[in-house]
């Protein structure tokens, strides 16, 4: 295996589109790093370019010590898993899996040995003989995984391999493509939209937005400290809640003002935000920091809203509860399914104001303050 460099990748179409800008990117060997950001944010454009199937317009791209910007796909010793499977019909597992080291003229003897420790790997050895129109989604994608397995790469390469499988099979099989790679000490790039498939999976993750990088981290790093709106935004299921509001100073304390109500902040974030007083901004917060009274770990007398219930989600252990105010008409608590809640319903919603983010104002107003968490 080897680790992937990208420095200063650039990609602009003759039309003068640029869909990826300055990308910079230190893969190490064995990694696995996803890619993850909205349809058009050039992640996909950013893998084709690491496995050659497009030209980078500047900057460079190096696999293990070598520099791949003029290196043919076929020579780069890195396999692709594609969303479309790219199976060929008229072939049997077999045949498929073993193809591409029948290009390679390796002794046949080798290509079953690889092929059978493949299939076994991925649980398809009863499947070796049938032809592709009759396997499911599933056990097309097993042999997708199993056509790269074979070649025993520098570096695998997903493109949203899981996009046509459905919920149940994607995460059974996102679980396999973890600990497969992880059996093979596989440096992997792997590109989704998906943001629980980018949490789940990657030892890093990097969000895109536009081509350009917002940010890179853990996931837990990225979730609990993310840098600006948009990426807070992003990451999260529901996403965060945000609140516009003044900040404001009474008998020494600082409170967000979110218009209906105010909220006293937190100590660790008074002394950075006290320049700050008089002025807009926009307070984050996830669900499952805000909750009834019932629920909530972090009440107090001076740490709530009066909300109105507009929707309730039930979703087994937990519901997701809509609330507005008269300002916020939008957001959303997780709360215990055992607790009642009723649409229409006027109730204290409590904040957890150790855990809330304060961002500037706008879209993609970057992060004013690290939260303590």
């Amino acid at each position: 295996m080897a680790g992937v460099v990208l420095k200063d990748v650039v990609k602009v179409y003759e039309n003068g589109l640029k869909v990826v800008d300055r990308f910079n990117l230190d893969i190490a060997d064995r990694e696995f790093v996803v890619l993850v950001g909205p349809s058009g944010c050039g992640k996909s454009t950013t893998l084709r370019m690491i496995a050659g199937l497009e030209e980078v317009s500047s900057g460079t791209i190096s696999i293990g010590e070598r520099v791949v910007n003029d290196v043919a796909p076929k020579d780069r010793d890195i396999a692709m898993v594609f969303q479309s499977y790219a199976l060929y019909p008229h072939m049997t597992v077999y045949e498929n899996m073993a193809f591409a080291l029948k290009l390679r003229n390796v002794p046949k003897p080798i290509i079953s040995e690889k092929v059978q420790r493949a299939a076994k790997v991925l649980m398809i050895t009863h499947l070796l003989e049938r032809k592709p129109k009759a396997l499911s989604g599933g056990q097309r994608q097993r042999v997708a995984l199993g056509r790269a397995i074979v070649r025993d790469p520098k570096c695998f390469l997903f493109d949203e391999p899981l996009s046509n499988l459905d919920a149940k099979l994607r995460v059974e099989m996102r679980a396999e493509i973890k600990q497969i790679t992880m059996s093979l000490n596989a440096t992997t790039v792997y590109v989704t939209h998906d943001q629980e498939e980018a949490m789940t999976l990657g030892d890093r993750v990097v969000v895109m937005k536009d081509g350009i990088t917002q940010q890179v981290g853990s996931a837990l790093e990225i979730y609990n400290h993310p840098v600006n709106r948009f990426v807070a935004s992003f990451l999260g299921s529901p996403p965060m809640n945000f609140f516009k509001g003044v900040l404001t100073q009474s008998g020494g304390r600082l409170f967000f003002d979110e218009g209906t109500g105010k909220l006293p902040i937190a100590g660790w974030a008074g002394a950075e935000l006290q320049a700050r007083v008089g002025q807009e901004i926009v307070m984050g917060v996830r669900p499952e920091a805000m909750s009834d009274k019932t629920n909530a770990r972090f009440t107090t007398e001076d740490n709530q809203l009066e909300m109105k219930v507009t929707l309730v989600q039930p979703l087994g252990h937990r519901m997701d509860v809509s609330l507005a105010t008269t300002i916020h008409p939008r957001s959303v608590a997780q709360v215990d399914s055992y607790v009642r809640v009723h649409p229409g319903e006027v109730m204290p919603i409590f904040f957890d104001m150790a855990r809330v983010h304060f961002f500037e104002a706008g879209e993609n107003g970057r992060k004013v303050v690290r939260n303590s968490n």
